[in-house]
């Protein structure tokens, strides 16, 4: 009677990963994840989650169900002087075969639904290593879980109790301790060593040291839009101190610098620009609150810290026309994304990043004008230096009086 409830219990359990995955199946997620454009409503959505979670719990109740049935005609056999016995064991067991049965099957749904929405397509190179490893782990991971449910519900049923038969008590086996031990611990190492390797290759770009190739881009966050800050013909960034940030300074760049001569500073675009096959330094930042710049389909994600530099390296492979080819999605593009709640306007994050090939590229950096060689930007941060120095003055003047 109480393995009526434990597995009815357990199956709800088990469904709670669906529901999640699910609820994540909304047209943010879509937006990431799907090849098509969604046009299912939240509402829609939501019935949906619902009603499954409906079914499951009617389910789980309809077994409590049967089982009370089972009671009241075994006590009912007694009343009128006809007891028969109801073998509850064999009944559990099968019942938990049942459950184990219909998780399997509610995972493989799950998994023939959803599972591709998990994850886009990689337009990165380390987004390809990044999903191999993801990939290698899930199955290492799913490999276990099934051997585990299989023995875990399969010997609830094969080993159900039975008067005729007597357990065996094994109290230990070191052997079998060390095997489940160790073998773990070296799957898990592989996998870390992988794991390290990665992130080495994103966070240290060691092997893209030395070369000329790598672009270094900067990126603001504020709330609630981004700044884009790319180098210029001399390919360096100039120095910035949010120290500097005034007026017409926005960035707090080091206009003494003579490599922010030539930075172009976006202001007004809501595209990132960034040629296909080329390394991409990321340095990341932000002006008010901690945002985050996560781009799913280049496997990246890094918080943007105030007065905290971080960074990333990666390098795109497919262009932004290459992926609409791929998808058939004309309207297709690149996304940048704040994975950090950071207001009211938290919603309005978002970035197209556009991938184009080398010509394209120099042709769009080409026609771009550096923000400091306009004459109406170096006249408002000039103003504002003099407001700012007039108002030191003033102070002194004031603190010796």
């Amino acid at each position: 009677m109480n393995s009526c409830k434990v597995a009815s219990s357990w199956m709800l359990k088990a469904c709670i990963p669906f529901f999640i995955l699910l609820a994540m199946d909304s047209p943010l997620f879509a937006q990431a994840g799907a090849a098509t454009p969604v046009v299912e409503s939240n509402t829609v959505m939501w019935l949906g989650v619902f009603a499954v979670v409906a079914m499951i719990v009617l389910g789980g109740q309809f077994i409590a169900l049967v089982g009370k049935t089972f009671r009241i005609y075994e006590l009912s056999s007694e009343v009128n002087g006809k007891h028969k016995d109801i073998n509850w064991n064999a009944i559990n067991g099968m019942i938990f075969l049942i459950a184990l049965v219909a998780a399997f099957a509610g995972i493989a749904w799950e998994i023939d639904v959803h599972g591709k929405q998990l994850l886009p397509p990689a337009a990165s190179i380390h987004g390809a290593i990044t999903d191999n490893l993801f990939t290698i782990t899930c199955y290492i991971i799913g490999f276990v879980f099934v051997i585990t449910h299989i023995l875990l519900f399969g010997w609830s049923y094969f080993y159900s109790h039975n008067a005729n038969r007597k357990a065996y008590f094994y109290p230990e086996n070191n052997k079998l301790e060390q095997a489940w031990t160790i073998a773990p611990a070296i799957v898990l190492t592989v996998l870390v060593i992988f794991g390290f390797f990665t992130w080495r290759h994103i966070f240290n770009g060691d092997e893209l040291k030395g070369r000329k190739d790598v672009i270094t881009v900067e990126l603001t966050g504020e709330q609630w839009k981004w700044w884009a800050r790319y180098p210029g013909a001399d390919g360096v960034l100039g120095r910035k101190d949010y120290k500097l940030i005034q007026g017409g300074n926005v960035l707090g760049v080091d206009f003494k610098d003579k490599n922010s001569y030539d930075d172009v500073i976006d202001k007004q675009g809501d595209t990132i620009t960034l040629p296909v096959n080329r390394p991409v330094k990321l340095i990341l930042g932000a002006k008010d609150v901690i945002h985050s710049a996560y781009m799913p389909y280049f496997r990246v994600q890094m918080n943007c810290v105030p007065g905290v530099p971080t960074y990333f390296y990666f390098t795109p492979t497919v262009t932004t026309d290459e992926m609409r080819a791929r998808l058939g999605v004309d309207t297709f593009n690149y996304i940048m994304l704040c994975a950090k709640i950071c207001g009211a306007g938290h919603y309005n994050m978002g970035r197209v990043i556009r991938v184009v090939t080398e010509q394209e590229y120099k042709k769009w950096l080409k026609h771009l004008k550096p923000w400091y060689s306009i004459p109406a930007n170096r006249e408002q941060i000039k103003l504002t230096e003099d407001k700012k120095r007039l108002d030191i003055n003033k102070s002194l003047a004031l603190t010796a009086n």
